[in-house]
């Protein structure tokens, strides 16, 4: 049973069998069905379900010679609802099925930002056309949790929020000049690294670190595309799944920067989401690629 299907509104499920039923009137009563042709001339399917608005299930699968549908995974979704970034994405498949990972190299996180790939069909379609390399794709980011709490914001002025802005985008810049070679810009960041360790190993000694650090991101467990993460909360509301009538909050997170949308269930948040509050938590990161329209 996937582990963050809990996250969409199924945390009760108890056996395989609740499973089987739930993933065949997924596949019944899909509210979208893809599909797309493979090197070896089969036919790959996908079955999307909402069960409120932007979540649900997609089961992935083939059909065979005699047009049967041979169920292979499945997994749960949150729907992206803005771009988090623009910079260049590569994707890679996994071993076992045919799915995807993203890999994108994001400089306002600090680490490469690998995340699971959501429309794997218009993916694959393209690239049965032999259309890659894509110029003007964005991405968007959507994160699902199992277990989160919510943390009161640090009390800053707007000048304060305007010097950390400024010193945010400086440190961008010195992070893509290095990025391109430039060894003075890597001398400065080093300094600044050395610099920030030395200040908060002064001032854990009286303060709690999440008095200090206003939010982070960073990877968690031995999967490459599960984070921790800290992020103020810029939009929050609550859905209700149609099926087990729980419910499962969708929020909107800015974390270092990187702005996506996260939802996790009523019963695994401790805490109550508000603007302006602070989530923490571990997520499994998921991603959509948008595709410029062909002309």
């Amino acid at each position: 049973m996937h582990k963050f299907l809990r996250a969409v509104g199924f945390s009760k499920l108890k056996d395989r069998k609740e499973l089987t039923k739930l993933i065949t009137y997924s596949i019944h009563n899909a509210n979208s069905r893809n599909y797309a042709t493979t090197a070896e001339d089969g036919m790959i399917a996908e079955f999307i379900k909402d069960f409120a608005d932007d979540i649900g299930i997609v089961i992935c699968g083939e059909f065979d010679e005699e047009d049967k549908f041979i169920f292979e995974y499945y997994y749960p979704y949150l729907t992206p609802s803005a771009i988090s970034t623009e910079e260049d994405i590569n994707v890679e498949r996994h071993a076992a099925h045919v799915s995807y990972a993203g890999i994108c190299n994001e400089t306002r996180v600090g680490v490469t930002l690998i995340f699971y790939l959501q429309n794997m069909i218009p993916y694959i379609k393209y690239e049965n056309e032999n259309k890659f390399p894509i110029r003007g794709t964005t991405l968007s980011l959507s994160a699902l949790s199992t277990k989160g709490q919510i943390m009161m914001p640090i009390a800053k002025t707007e000048e304060e929020k305007e010097v950390a802005r400024k010193k945010t985008d400086y440190r961008n810049k010195l992070i893509n000049n290095a990025r391109r070679g430039d060894e003075t810009a890597i001398e400065s960041l080093t300094l600044d690294d050395m610099d920030l360790y030395t200040s908060i190993s002064k001032k854990i000694r009286k303060h709690d670190v999440y008095s200090l650090v206003d939010t982070y991101f960073m990877p968690y467990g031995v999967e490459c595309d599960h984070y921790s993460v800290l992020g103020e909360i810029i939009e929050t509301r609550k859905v209700i799944n149609k099926i087990t009538q729980e419910g499962v909050y969708i929020m909107r997170i800015n974390c270092n920067d990187l702005q996506f949308d996260l939802c996790i269930n009523e019963a695994d948040l401790l805490g109550e989401p508000a603007i302006g509050r602070r989530f923490k938590g571990n997520i499994w990161m998921q991603g959509k690629i948008n595709f410029p329209h062909s002309k």
